[in-house]
């Protein structure tokens, strides 16, 4: 970095100075330093060669002391900007190459110079400072300043520097100051991100001004023909017109997933300031996620950053102006009747830093006002729990709000026809913001023929005491008098009979899983239920005589084959559980990582908190099978570029269709919303069910079907993995069923792709719960949350269940109302008893 001349230089002492700062202690006896008759010429070769080594050993100390070790430093880099009160901005200040800007700089940095000579920690190790940039108001300037920090001195640097603030005071006050000195105000600093300073670092610089009625554009280096550069920092300067705003709309934002190794971040400022940046982004976003941001001011920051490994596309994003005052800047203003919705600015977009506004709501006077937040996204980083909402907030009647509230279960209510509501943003991070509705309520009587819950949303009165957190803070299931087909808790919570001993606490005191059978603490419970002692676990012997206490030991040897260990395919077993696409190479062939590309999204994961409807590209495996000219009756998952899973009674004719016939179906691949022409429609070549398929039990109720030609995979297609024959899917895990929510029997599909969470629930349970029709090769699972359209399910569609990084397929969507209702589980056809079955028709 070129600094002016201005800035104090440190320079280590050179050799030549340190003979003027050692000096050696006088002796305490001189006499005893008088030449004496003594031992002769060999005894003064000895004491000289002694002296010698005293006086080297003293010098190379020294030389440590006041060399090496007072050099041992570290770089500080600040950032920050102040408002200079008695400039007016020019034109010309918008140029680092115009005398105009130049002049004004180094007085800045003089200014500086003087600021942290009122600070003794500051001065002694500042070596210089650089403005990057004037804006309007009166004038703004930006700077960058480094310091050379004695390691363990870095916490005391960045306390001096965080009272800039009062060291301006001070320089303000010096006496002889010049007449021509600048006035500062509005003084803000803070440390420079870390990861900035990367020596390897090959650095790039751009500016933007837009202007009315004209869109720009900025991208990453080389988009979209190829990838970002390795080892680069990238820094975008935008501007507007004085009262204007900058709107910055990503359409595209694919990078690495690591925010450590490539990422961006934006600034509400022209320099790197960290109590100023609004988000910091990494990974692949999908298109329909909304990415455009808007600035307190007429300036912003683009930076980049990237490593020297794993490049992607990068980003591309348009730039253009908006008045203050414009659509998304402005917010609050009077609402009056007996409903209506407002919303942060900006929204579904981010909201810009440094807003406020406020709402003034009124309705009819024998009325109360009662607000439901249809979406609640205000969260910062490292406030996710905080309860006093120190950054960004809604405040409702003196009460403030913040963080992340699934989809309509905050409301607030008022005890007049009158609320105010106050929305406020700080000058760092900002988020999505909220989408509310207002309505007026009758104060005496404000859930009519429903259940009020405590946080005063209202529900029917048949959700209380069923077992579903159905409020959002569990008002409804408290206080409850269970039903004889209910589990009673000692705690008086009422849960689903389905909940039983299926290993998962789910009154929170244990009662479910009293009387269950089970094995003592000190036991470990077989997968054939047998009772062994823990100590036997990893022993190396079969004490279970399923093998099952000896998986998931570590050990470096091969181990003997059972239903239960994973085979490799050399045929050598090994005891992990679950080895498959887990990133880690088990097998001595390295075939558990082998055919992986599966299972996951490309795009990073949805924040969409409580909601349905899945995101585009969020479960890309999902097929919507049509019959040609009906529409949507079934659902279907990719397991390879030719070949789809199904369920068999999807396929069986019936006194007028012919669904067993390839010639009856389309499939469509990539779809998110029925009726659109969006996705890629296939014929389908072959269709093959179960050969044991059973039409009454609806055991073996799994089909395969074959493309008429194979699909190209893309960021919404592409194929869930299939788990080996041994894969566990615990009891008590959470797994995701999608579909559209039609089945073939009728009913209305959903429009949107729907996602609904759902745990697996233990099967002996289940058989009971199901007047014992179930299977060994039927999968329950029951809904976690609430909701009378809990049913979310598709026939035929996957169970997706999350691995450590790879979703597997866990089953296909069989019966019991074709997915699973509340207090009914869903039964789905068990994928790992047909992977041999599979394989052998399709080679996947």
């Amino acid at each position: 970095m070129d600094y002016m001349d201005s800035g104090l230089r440190y320079t280590p002492k050179s050799d030549k100075d340190w003979d003027t700062s050692i000096q050696f202690l006088p002796a305490s006896d001189n006499k005893k330093l008088e030449k004496k008759k003594g031992p002769g010429k060999v005894g003064a070769v000895i004491g000289v060669v002694v002296f010698a080594a005293v006086i080297a050993l003293m010098t190379g100390l020294l030389v440590w002391h006041f060399h090496f070790r007072k050099d041992v430093r570290v770089k500080r880099m600040y950032s920050g900007s102040m408002r200079i009160t008695n400039q007016v901005f020019e034109d010309a200040y918008e140029n680092s190459n115009s005398s105009e800007f130049k002049a004004l700089a180094k007085q800045v940095i003089l200014q500086l110079k003087a600021i942290y000579s009122k600070s003794p920690n500051l001065a002694k190790y500042y070596v210089g400072s650089t403005v990057e940039g004037f804006s309007e108001g009166s004038v703004v300037a930006y700077y960058l300043s480094e310091f050379r920090v004695p390691a363990g001195q870095e916490a005391a640097v960045d306390k001096a520097m965080s009272t800039m603030d009062m060291l301006v005071d001070k320089e303000k006050r010096t006496l002889h100051r010049p007449g021509n000195s600048l006035v500062f105000e509005d003084v803000v600093s803070s440390a420079l991100d870390a990861r900035f300073l990367s020596t390897s670092f090959k650095s790039l610089q751009f500016s933007e001004h837009t202007k009315t009625n004209h869109i720009g554009q900025i991208q990453s280096p080389g988009f979209p023909d190829s990838p970002y550069p390795p080892n680069t920092f990238i820094q975008w300067q935008l501007r507007a017109d004085p009262n204007f705003v900058i709107k910055l709309e990503f359409d595209t934002m694919n990078l690495e997933e690591d925010c450590m190794n490539d990422f961006v971040k934006i600034y509400d400022s022209l320099v790197a300031i960290e109590s100023r940046v609004m988000e910091e982004m990494c990974g692949y976003y999908s298109p329909s996620e909304p990415l455009t941001f808007l600035s307190s001011g007429n300036v912003m920051l683009v930076t980049m950053a990237s490593n020297d490994r794993k490049n992607y596309p990068g980003f591309r994003a348009t730039v253009s102006q908006i008045r203050r005052g414009g659509k998304g800047t402005t917010c609050g203003g009077q609402l009056i009747g007996e409903m209506g919705s407002f919303s942060s600015p900006n929204f579904p977009n981010y909201y810009p830093p440094l807003t406020s506004c406020q709402w003034s709501i009124q309705v009819p006077a024998d009325k109360a006002v009662k607000v439901t937040f249809k979406k609640f996204l205000l969260s910062e980083p490292g406030q996710e729990n905080s309860k006093d909402c120190r950054k960004d907030y809604v405040e409702v009647n003196g009460k403030k709000l913040c963080g992340e509230k699934p989809d309509g279960t905050l409301t607030e209510t008022s005890n007049t026809n009158t609320m105010r509501v106050v929305f406020f943003s700080d000058a760092s991070y900002v988020d999505r913001g909220f989408d509310a509705e207002f309505e007026a309520i009758d104060i005496k009587d404000p859930c009519p023929k429903q259940f009020q819950c405590r946080n005063k949303r209202c529900i029917n009165t048949e959700l209380r005491c069923d077992g579903w957190n159905d409020c959002g803070d569990m008002s409804d299931e408290l206080n409850c008098k269970c039903n004889s087909n209910d589990i009673t808790c000692k705690n008086g919570f009422c849960k689903p009979m389905f909940w039983k001993c299926d290993e998962v606490d789910d009154c929170g005191d244990g009662t479910d899983e009293l009387n269950c059978g089970g094995c003592q603490s000190d036991q470990l419970t077989c997968k054939n239920k047998k009772c062994v002692s823990e100590k036997n676990r990893c022993d190396g012997t079969d004490d279970c005589g399923d093998g099952s206490d000896e998986l998931d030991c570590v050990r470096s040897t091969a181990i003997s084959c059972t239903d239960l260990t994973y085979r490799c395919k050399n045929d050598k077993c090994i005891s992990k559980v679950n080895p498959e696409c887990d990133g880690t190479r088990d097998c001595e062939d390295g075939s558990d990582e082998e055919n992986c590309d599966c299972g996951r999204s490309m795009f990073k994961t949805s924040r969409i908190v409580g909601g349905q409807d899945a995101e585009e590209g969020e479960f890309p495996w999902q097929v919507s099978l049509h019959v040609k000219s009906f529409g949507h009756v079934c659902g279907a998952s990719i397991i390879s570029p030719r070949w789809l899973v199904t369920a068999a009674h999807c396929v069986q004719d019936d006194g007028k269709t012919r669904f067993s016939q390839p010639g009856t179906w389309e499939a469509y691949l990539g779809l998110h919303t029925q009726q659109k022409s969006a996705g890629v429609k296939k014929n389908l070549k072959q269709i093959i069910p179960h050969p044991n398929y059973n039409a009454y039990t609806f055991d073996n109720d799994i089909a395969l079907m074959e493309l008429e030609s194979p699909v190209t995979y893309s960021d919404y297609i592409r194929p869930i993995c299939l788990p080996s024959p041994q894969h566990d899917f615990p009891v008590g895990s959470t797994v995701w069923i999608t579909g559209w929510g039609a089945t073939r029997e009728g009913g209305f599909a959903a429009t949107v792709l729907q996602k609904a969470q759902v745990r697996i629930i233990n099967h002996t349970v289940c058989n009971d719960l199901m007047g014992g029709q179930i299977t060994s090769r039927m999968l329950c699972a029951g809904v976690l949350t609430g909701g009378v359209d809990a049913c979310q399910g598709d026939s035929g569609g996957p169970l997706s269940s999350p691995g450590s990084s790879r979703m597997f397929l866990a089953g296909v969507v069989s019966w019991g109302d074709g997915c699973a209702r509340r207090n009914k589980p869903g039964i789905y056809t068990t994928v790992t008893k047909y992977r041999g079955w599979v394989k052998e028709k399709t080679g996947v």
